[in-house]
């Protein structure tokens, strides 16, 4: 995840227009930034590196949430196991890796993604 400041506001700008405040970063953190049930084994251990660096708090929960959508007793599973998501540290990076993924169904890929990234965005502009 490249989540240099300006990156992350050029991604949230197009996924949350208009209050850039709501979208501030509050903490930042260390983050793997390719969370996905792929890169999990079992007994727990966390599988690619190549992409860590800075994100905001919650990047990684965020991530596996939305690749938690297709499951959605998973996926409520996942926000109740992470509790950063749906507060509002949480924001930016929920909307962060809506973004992103969004970004990554335009150029033809996560297609079974969009409706529940959708529904997911449409989510986090009410808030």
């Amino acid at each position: 995840m490249d989540a240099r400041p300006y990156l992350l506001a050029q991604c949230l700008d197009r996924l949350l227009p208009g209050d850039r405040t709501v979208l501030a970063v509050s903490c930042w953190a260390t983050a793997h930034a390719d969370v996905h049930w792929a890169n999990l084994t079992e007994p727990l251990c966390l599988l690619d590196w190549a992409g860590w660096g800075m994100a905001p708090e919650g990047f990684d929960a965020a991530a596996l949430y939305a690749y938690a959508l297709l499951q959605p007793d998973t996926a409520a599973r996942v926000r109740t196991a992470f509790p950063v998501l749906g507060s509002p540290a949480g924001l930016a990076a929920e909307a962060a890796v809506c973004a992103q993924l969004l970004q990554t169904v335009a150029r033809g890929d996560n297609l079974v993604l969009e409706g529940p990234l959708r529904n997911w965005a449409g989510e986090l502009r009410r808030r």
